[in-house]
């Protein structure tokens, strides 16, 4: 059984993990109920943490957009359903992604699937192109962006308008 922590340690703890790097509510109180802490005093840490400015939702989510796209080079639709599984409001979600810089965000796409097209096994133009377009989506691309690169890169088939 795990051993429980008072309050006062909880939320001592809960300012150092804060301090370290951002983070949002979910992840507080998963941390929370890891370490044992009285489960009717989350809320109160929680608005503790927020009322000093060691939580901050919008700008987390600010954080979270700018490392998963220029790190893992995740697209929109990626990033915005990853900080929906954190319990992020849809506000913050939009605000933080109309940071990504379009320009940026069109040449790392295609960077992205110049350098995977390189990779690709495939008997034809439209089997690699399906390819393509599967691994750009499942990165969270839109897919108006992914055939606009794709026609860039020279992929002008048919099938493609």
């Amino acid at each position: 059984m795990k051993k429980e922590i008072s309050a006062e340690e909880a939320r001592i703890k809960a300012e150092a993990y804060c301090s370290a790097s951002e983070h949002c509510v979910s992840e507080v109180m998963g941390k929370l109920q890891q370490w044992g802490a009285p489960e009717d005093t989350w809320d109160a840490i929680v608005r503790h943490l927020e009322k000093e400015r060691y939580i901050d939702e919008c700008r987390y989510a600010c954080a979270f957009v700018r490392d998963k796209y220029r790190f893992n080079q995740w697209g929109r639709l990626k990033i915005a359903q990853a900080l929906r599984m954190k319990q992020i409001s849809s506000s913050c979600i939009s605000e933080a992604l109309e940071e990504i810089d379009e320009g940026e965000y069109l040449s790392v796409l295609f960077s992205l699937l110049k350098r995977k097209a390189r990779t690709v096994k495939a008997s034809g133009d439209y089997e690699r192109n399906g390819k393509l377009i599967r691994f750009a989506a499942s990165h969270g691309y839109e897919m108006g962006d992914i055939l606009r690169c794709m026609k860039k890169m020279g992929c002008d088939d048919e099938y493609m308008d």
